[in-house]
C-alpha cells in the first residue's frame, strides 16, 4: 500500500520488521523481492510522485570546487522513483577485476567476489528491464553481426562486450501499482532525520526520527534499518545521527562519507577510421527488442600489465559547439541546447569559448545547408525517442569522413581524501547540509593516459586508422565535466576492516547489528560499469540475506 506520510497524526510509533528508507532502484528491488517473504516491511520515501521544489531542496549542499562537482541537487531525484526518474538506462555489470586487489589501484579489493554477486545479475536486468544477462555479442545474438571496426584484431582492447540499455524503466512508475496492491508500507513525504541508539543497548538503533516539511513528526520502530539513499545521502544521514562514538552512525574509524569515487569520463582526440575495412558505431537490436552497443574496452590482462585502471571507449561524433564539423543534425542540437535537462547539456555542451552571436550564424547555417539529414533525424528521434515506451538511447551521427572523437569511461581510484561531509547549514529539517570535497588522483590520470595511448598503438598497427590527440591534454579533458554525473560511489565501502571501511559483506554496519546499506555507496571500488545493474543485484543479494531466519531476531 502507498500513504501519504502527511495524514499521520504526530507522535504516532509504526512498528515494522525492516525499514527501508529510500524508494529509488535499491529501495524498490527490496521491496519486490521482500513483497513474499512474510517480513513486515515499511519504506520511507521523502518525496510523491512528482516534483517538489520543497522536498527536492533537502538535496543542497555545498561543494569545495564547482568546476570539478556539480551541485548535489542536480543528477538526484527526491520522489519516487529516485534518480530512475532521469536514468539514461545504460546497463552493464562490474567485471571480475574490479574485485581483485590490485596493488596499483590503492584502496582496492571487495570482501565479495564476482561470483557473489553472479546468481542477482539475471533478476536485475529483467527488473531494469534490459533483457536477457548476455553482455558479449556471442552471447546475445545468435547472427553475426557487422564489425564494430573492420580489420581491427587485438589482444589488448576487447570489442565484443555490449552496453544494454533499458526503457530506460522508471522504477517509480513502473512498479507503482504492483508495490500499491502489496502488503508493504510505502510512506510518501516521510524523511528520515535520524536514527538514535537504543537506550541500553551498545549495538542497537531504536527507534526512526521521521518527519514531514512543515508538518508532523513520528517514529517508526523495526528490528532493522536499511539506507538506500544514494552515495550522497546515505553519509548525510549517518553523519547526522551521533552513532556510539558521538562522530555519527558507523563513523568510529572516520570513515563514512571517505573514498568518495564517481566515474572519469570525457572526449578527446579524433579516430580516423576512413582506412578501415567497415564502420559500425551505432545500436545493434536483440530479438527480445533490447538496444545493444559495443564498445573498445581494455583487456583485464592489458590492465594488470600496463598498472591501469579499467577503462571503455566509445566512437562518438564531433563536440557539439564548434560548427566546424558541418552537420546540420548536431547543430540543431545546439540551437535547441536551452530544453535539454541539466543533466545531459552538461557534457552535450562543453565549456569551449566561442562567440555565441558567431557560433549561433554557424550553426544555424549547418542547419539549412544539411536540410534532408537534419529532416531525417528529427522524424527518427520523434518515432524512435520521443513517442517509443522503449527510447532510442542516445544521438548516433555517422560522419561522412569517418573521423570520430572518442568518449571515453574509466575507472577512479578510491582515495581518503575524496569526501562527502556535512557542512554548517540546516535544511528545512533542521538535518545538516552536506559539504562535498570531490578528488582525483594521479591514478586517475595515469588509467587515461595509458589507455589512450596503447588504443593509438593498436589502432595503427591493425591499419585501420589513426588515432590523434595530445597527450599534454588528458587531465584537462578527464576533468573538463569534473565528476561523472549521478554515479554517487564509495561512501559507505564494504569491507572485512572497520579501520578501512563502513559495513561488512552483507552490507551491514560494522559498528550496530540492526543498520544496513545498499546502492553505489558500499562498492569499494567504481569499475568502469555505470551502477545502475549492479546496485539492483546488490539490493536482491541483500534481500536474501534480510530473509534468513536469524538476521532480523
Amino acid at each position: 500500500m502507498i500513504v501519504d506520510a502527511r495524514k499521520i497524526p504526530a507522535g504516532t510509533v509504526l512498528h515494522a520488521d525492516l525499514c527501508v528508507v529510500g524508494a529509488g532502484a535499491a529501495g524498490i528491488t527490496l521491496a519486490l523481492a521482500l513483497e513474499e517473504s512474510g517480513l513486515d516491511v515499511i519504506i520511507l520515501e521523502s518525496g510523491g510522485d512528482k516534483n517538489e521544489p520543497a522536498t527536492q531542496q533537502l538535496y543542497a549542499g555545498t561543494v569545495v570546487d564547482d568546476r570539478l562537482h556539480p551541485p548535489p541537487e542536480h543528477y538526484r531525484v527526491r520522489h519516487f522513483g529516485g534518480s530512475t526518474n532521469i536514468w539514461g538506462g545504460r546497463c552493464m555489470p562490474l567485471d571480475a577485476i574490479d574485485f581483485e586487489v590490485r596493488d596499483y589501484i590503492a584502496n582496492s579489493g571487495w570482501p565479495i567476489t564476482m561470483s557473489d554477486l553472479m546468481p542477482f545479475y539475471p533478476r536485475a536486468n529483467r527488473l531494469c528491464e534490459a533483457g536477457e544477462f548476455a553482455y558479449t555479442a556471442e552471447d546475445a545474438f545468435d547472427r553475426p553481426l557487422q564489425p564494430m571496426i573492420g580489420g581491427f584484431e587485438s589482444e589488448v582492447f576487447l570489442s565484443n562486450t555490449l552496453e544494454r540499455f533499458s526503457c530506460p524503466t522508471n522504477f517509480g512508475r513502473r512498479y507503482r501499482e504492483r508495490l500499491k496492491k502489496s502488503r508493504i508500507r510505502v510512506l510518501q513525504h516521510a524523511n528520515l532525520c535520524q536514527l538514535p541508539m537504543r537506550a541500553g543497548f551498545l549495538r542497537t538503533v531504536g527507534a526512526a526520527s521521521v518527519r514531514v516539511i512543515g508538518g508532523s513528526a513520528f517514529t517508526v520502530a523495526a528490528r532493522a534499518y536499511v539506507l538506500a539513499t544514494g552515495g550522497l545521502e546515505v553519509p548525510r544521514l549517518l553523519l547526522n545521527s551521533p552513532g556510539p562514538s558521538g562522530r555519527g552512525l558507523g563513523n568510529t574509524h572516520d570513515v563514512v562519507g571517505r573514498y568518495y569515487m564517481s566515474h572519469i569520463a570525457g572526449t578527446i582526440g579524433t579516430l580516423d577510421l576512413a582506412t578501415a575495412d567497415s564502420v559500425w558505431h551505432g545500436y545493434d537490436v536483440s530479438d527480445e527488442g533490447i538496444y545493444c552497443r559495443r564498445r573498445l574496452a581494455l583487456h583485464p590482462d592489458a590492465q594488470h600489465a600496463m598498472r591501469a585502471g579499467n577503462f571503455v571507449a566509445r566512437l562518438h561524433h564531433p563536440r557539439i559547439p564548434d560548427a566546424g564539423h558541418g552537420n546540420g543534425i548536431l547543430s540543431a542540437l545546439y540551437l535547441a541546447r536551452s530544453i535539454v535537462p541539466y543533466e545531459y547539456a552538461k557534457r552535450l555542451f562543453d565549456k569551449t569559448p566561442d562567440s555565441r552571436t558567431s557560433s549561433t550564424i554557424a550553426h544555424m547555417k549547418n542547419v539549412i545547408w544539411d536540410v534532408p539529414n537534419t529532416a531525417g533525424f528529427l522524424w527518427h528521434w520523434l518515432r524512435r525517442r520521443t513517442l517509443a515506451k522503449r527510447k532510442f538511447p542516445s544521438v548516433i551521427v555517422r560522419p561522412a569522413n569517418l573521423r570520430f572523437s572518442l568518449d571515453f569511461h574509466a575507472e577512479q581510484a578510491p582515495d581518503w581524501s575524496s569526501r562527502v561531509m556535512l557542512g554548517e547549514q540546516p535544511d528545512a529539517l533542521g538535518m545538516r547540509r552536506i559539504h562535498v570535497d570531490w578528488r582525483y588522483t594521479k591514478q586517475d590520470v595515469a588509467t587515461v593516459s595509458i589507455a589512450l595511448a596503447a588504443l593509438a598503438q593498436e589502432i595503427e598497427q591493425a591499419g585501420v586508422g589513426l588515432f590523434t590527440y595530445d597527450p599534454e591534454q588528458v587531465e584537462a579533458e578527464m576533468t573538463r565535466y569534473g565528476a561523472y554525473g549521478g554515479h554517487h560511489i564509495g561512501t559507505a565501502r564494504m569491507g572485512h576492516d572497520p579501520r578501512y571501511s563502513v559495513v561488512n559483506s552483507d552490507c551491514r554496519l560494522h559498528e550496530v547489528d540492526n543498520v544496513y546499506v545498499t546502492g553505489a555507496a558500499v562498492f569499494p571500488t567504481s569499475g568502469q560499469a555505470n551502477p545502475t545493474l549492479s546496485i539492483v543485484a546488490l539490493a536482491l543479494r541483500l534481500a536474501g540475506h534480510l530473509q534468513n531466519a536469524d538476521t532480523l531476531s
